[in-house]
């Protein structure tokens, strides 16, 4: 398992930048782009999930990047919330709302895992990151 040096090589990050490119596109549409609420509070969510990555990542201690990778769990569950009031004002399709849903869903997932796999190996001294979906028992995964 390869270690990571810098935050850009986390998957859960690269899905939150891929998240949030797309947030603000669909920001731009018409409609929504006159939305100033919550067109800024959806990019504000998205743009969190990946800056606490990043900014976790770059604390002195373990224990504080799983700290800050909660706060970005709870963004992506921020950014599902406002996809269904964006859905529901018809400022996006039901095709682009599944599209931001499965992709948040998808930083969502990684994130667990990616918190569940350092609570497991807390001894280590340095992060490591598997894969994109953090090979974590899906039970316990799905639990937290």
């Amino acid at each position: 398992m390869p270690t990571i040096s810098r935050f850009e090589d986390i998957e859960a990050w690269k899905t939150a930048r891929e998240l949030t490119s797309l947030v603000y596109e669909l920001t731009n549409h018409d409609k929504f782009s006159r939305d100033f609420g919550l067109k800024d509070q959806i990019r504000r969510a998205a743009v969190s999930v990946m800056s606490n990555i990043a900014e976790g990542f770059e604390n002195q201690t373990q224990a504080q990047f799983i700290r800050y990778l909660g706060i970005a769990k709870g963004s992506s569950a921020e950014v599902r919330s406002q996809l269904y009031v964006a859905l529901d004002q018809s400022y996006i399709s039901a095709g682009e709302f599944q599209k931001a849903y499965e992709l948040s869903n998808k930083a969502l997932r990684q994130i667990v895992r990616f918190i569940a796999y350092l609570v497991s190996n807390s001894q280590a001294s340095q992060i490591r990151d598997e894969q994109a979906e953090y090979n974590v028992n899906e039970t316990d995964a799905e639990s937290r």
